[in-house]
């Protein structure tokens, strides 16, 4: 099951979804595997390293794709991602996936100078994805379970756009994955 399910993932690194990001200078693949090297440099424990790994895998699975998103359209991939990871992981991998979205908005609205470090396309999917959160949203999402994770997470995701970054392959995380799918 272990060695299926990273096949899996791993396929989804290389395929053609994980070229383009979405009016970035990386790919795909190389923000994602950025964000999990933050999150390794940064001392996280083991399942908030798979989420930032595995954070934009809602772009590939979605009814509305990541190109959609760039549009106009919300592709819900935070709860796209985290609903179809699940399958394998348990919620410290996939609440602050779920949760990473709802980050940025929060972030936005409480950090003063967070919105100014966003890329271009950060900005713009921000417009999309509902803008800075209300005061009352903030509150509610500082209270979840998960939030301070996601936060976290969020950060990695925001430095995660270097086009000059050597960082390791997906193929070095795999034994990561197979003791968080065996959890």
């Amino acid at each position: 099951m272990a060695g299926d399910a990273y096949e899996e993932l791993r396929r989804l690194f290389e395929g053609e979804e994980a070229r383009d990001y979405l009016g970035e200078p990386v790919t795909q693949a190389e923000h994602m595997l950025q964000a999990a090297a933050l999150a390794v440099r940064d001392g996280a424990p083991d399942s908030l390293v798979a989420a930032a790994l595995l954070h934009d895998v809602g772009h590939f699975h979605g009814v509305v794709t990541g190109a959609e998103l760039m549009a106009g359209t919300d592709n819900r991939h935070s709860d796209t991602g985290a609903d179809w990871l699940a399958r394998w992981f348990g919620p410290a991998v996939c609440e602050p996936v779920r949760l990473h979205v709802a980050a940025k908005r929060y972030l936005c609205a409480v950090e003063p100078g967070y919105f100014a470090r966003l890329s271009a396309a950060s900005r713009f999917t921000l417009a999309v994805q509902g803008g800075p959160m209300t005061p009352d949203e903030a509150a509610r999402f500082a209270g979840l379970q998960f939030a301070a994770a996601a936060v976290r997470l969020r950060r990695w995701d925001e430095r995660a756009k270097d086009p000059s970054a050597v960082v390791p392959p997906f193929q070095s995380y795999r034994e990561m994955l197979a003791r968080l799918m065996s959890d």
